[in-house]
């Protein structure tokens, strides 16, 4: 009875929507999609996406998919806003009037009330809902999309086939290529290699960014070169079959971070003292050397908002006035 009137009820709705508004997406429809979970086929292009994953959000909005719901982090945060949302985009969420539908848990209730037309799942992380995929699945076409084995410009241009946005997809990326391609001609890199890393308070933990992370790509487009911790203390890598990051803990922390600078993300600039005056960090040579730099807070996960101010962060370390 549920599904008859779900159906109905969502039937309803996107013919509604696209009388009012139009299929504003490119031609090529029906289109067939590769997901993790194996092909969809979609008919048109989505006019009411829901986002389960806080993380691909920012790039659906970046490249203007309709994405009508997401789901959220922790309010409040270092992180996220007042809706849990990221920071570096959530106001372009209040613009566009994209709804919370839960924070963290993922709802498969949550999800069907809004009539998705297509739903986007991440396949790792924290905020991965791929639990539900079956009953996702029933609701409407489902896209499983993994953002930890390719930079966000990869990830945005999947998300732009995906939705019909491909052109949009493509001007922003063809914009900031042609921002970091300035930049890199006048950066003064701090020494090599890096160690690229989220460092949690009181170095208990840290997650070392690998060059299969969008954070480490970007890095590498720009010129720096990735220190990789030795292999004698890297941890089996987290969230279980993910590629962008090592963890190191305990006592392998110090001799894992073996690069000549740190560079520290998800960070502001008080993460720089806790680092330089860790105890157990003083040893390491970008602590000597005092070669440590903070790169926003919101560098967390990279997506167009994110990666743009991390090149005017990197900016105004590394470029001579």
């Amino acid at each position: 009875m549920f599904k008859r009137s779900f159906t109905a009820f969502a039937a309803l709705v996107f013919v509604t929507v696209l009388a009012s508004s139009g299929a504003r997406a490119s031609s090529g429809w029906p289109r067939t999609l590769q997901s993790v979970n194996g092909s969809i086929t979609l008919q048109q292009a989505p006019q009411r996406i829901v986002s389960t994953s806080v993380t691909l959000t920012g790039s659906l909005l970046a490249i203007n998919a309709p994405v009508i719901a997401s789901g959220a982090t922790a309010p409040g945060s270092r992180l996220a806003d007042e809706q849990g949302f990221f920071r570096q985009w959530g106001e372009e969420a209040k613009r566009k009037n994209v709804k919370r539908l839960y924070i963290g848990e993922a709802s498969a209730e949550a999800v069907a009330a809004e009539a998705p037309d297509l739903i986007i799942v991440s396949a790792t992380g924290n905020d991965s809902a791929i639990r539900l995929m079956d009953q996702f699945s029933a609701i409407a076409p489902t896209l499983v999309v993994n953002y930890d084995d390719k930079s966000w410009q990869q990830l945005m241009t999947q998300l732009g086939e995906a939705t019909g946005h491909e052109a949009d997809a493509a001007a922003r990326i063809k914009a900031f290529d042609a921002q970091q391609a300035a930049l890199k001609q006048k950066m003064t890199l701090p020494p090599q290699p890096v160690t690229a890393m989220v460092f949690n308070g009181g170095g208990r933990a840290v997650n070392v960014w690998t060059s299969a992370s969008s954070q480490g790509q970007l890095l590498e487009q720009l010129g720096f070169t990735l220190a990789v911790p030795p292999a004698s203390v890297q941890q089996s890598h987290s969230m279980g079959q993910r590629k962008d990051i090592i963890q190191l803990s305990g006592e392998n922390v110090a001799s894992g971070l073996n690069g000549n600078s740190f560079l520290l993300f998800a960070a502001e600039q008080p993460a720089v003292r806790q680092v330089t005056e860790n105890p157990f960090l003083a040893q390491t040579a970008a602590v000597k050397q005092r070669q440590v730099y903070a790169l926003g807070a919101d560098t967390f996960r990279l997506d167009y908002y994110s990666a743009s101010h991390l090149l005017a962060r990197l900016e105004q370390l590394f470029v001579k006035s």
